[in-house]
């Protein structure tokens, strides 16, 4: 208990500097100051600043990946709609981080670094759950596919491209790249057109 404690004190300290400061400009000192711990208790619980932040991200994505492990189990909700809630709670998850923010002026690296992080995670993590919601979706009748750890990753990139609003491709481009990729998974599971519409919401 001890242990998760002194974790969460240093993952609460990079998240209060990051409402000031860019991720680049934060060192280790600087979080085992903020977390009132000495810099040496920083690398007894993590090997890296790098590290830090991969458990920061990691923690944001706790309560979403809760919600999808208990929708899994929730055979009698349509796969579909255990989706689209699965997708809306990682996007409140990441909404929430991006607000605390705060005044730190945006930087594109910073901002493409911890992008990054988000999708590895996400896609690492979401994956596995969404293909078995998908898999009795199939056991239903309700999706006809037969690759459904590769439909689960097209549904996450859909995901993380919708997240990326600051893509460089600009918000009209973006959005007709996410209704395309809509249109293939509509028309990859034999569902009619505009079922999948929720993707965009």
């Amino acid at each position: 208990m001890q242990n998760q404690t002194k974790q969460e004190q240093i993952l609460d300290a990079l998240q209060a500097l990051l409402e000031n400061k860019n991720i680049q400009n934060i060192s280790v000192s600087e979080i085992a100051q903020t977390a009132g711990i000495g810099k040496g208790s920083i690398y007894y619980y993590f090997p890296s600043k790098d590290s830090i932040v991969d458990a920061l991200v990691e923690r944001n994505y706790e309560k979403p990946l809760e919600t999808a492990k208990n929708l899994a189990r929730q055979t009698d909700i349509s796969p579909f709609t255990r989706m689209a809630m699965i997708f809306q709670a990682c996007r409140n998850s990441t909404s929430a981080f991006h607000a605390q923010k705060g005044t730190a002026l945006p930087d594109a690296k910073e901002d493409a670094f911890i992008r990054q992080k988000y999708m590895k995670h996400l896609i690492s993590e979401m994956k596995p759950v969404l293909a078995e919601i998908i898999r009795q979706g199939i056991d239903m009748g309700q999706i006809r596919f037969d690759y459904p750890a590769a439909l689960a990753e097209i549904a996450l990139i859909v995901l993380t491209v919708k997240l990326n609003d600051s893509d460089s491709s600009g918000p009209e481009e973006s959005e007709e790249t996410i209704r395309g990729l809509i249109s293939l998974l509509e028309k990859g599971t034999e569902n009619p057109a505009g079922s999948l519409n929720f993707l965009m919401s």
